[in-house]
């Protein structure tokens, strides 16, 4: 999955476990901290919002005068 995101095939993976909820528990337990220390994986958010996240910038107030 690595070789393939950085070679430009792929932007992202839809994961689907097997099992509820063990499956995602285990990949959030077992791949997730792989993925950071392999610097592929953020280990903490940029922003404090979803849309500050998405880097989408706040639309102005149609109140705003000025």
């Amino acid at each position: 999955m690595q070789t393939w995101v950085e070679a430009g095939a792929a932007d992202g993976f839809n994961i689907i476990p097997a099992s509820l909820p063990a499956g995602i528990e285990d990949f959030v337990e077992l791949v997730v901290p792989e993925l950071q220390r392999r610097g592929l994986f953020r280990t903490q958010y940029e922003s404090t919002t979803l849309r500050g996240n998405l880097t989408v910038p706040c639309p102005r107030s149609r109140y705003d005068i000025g």
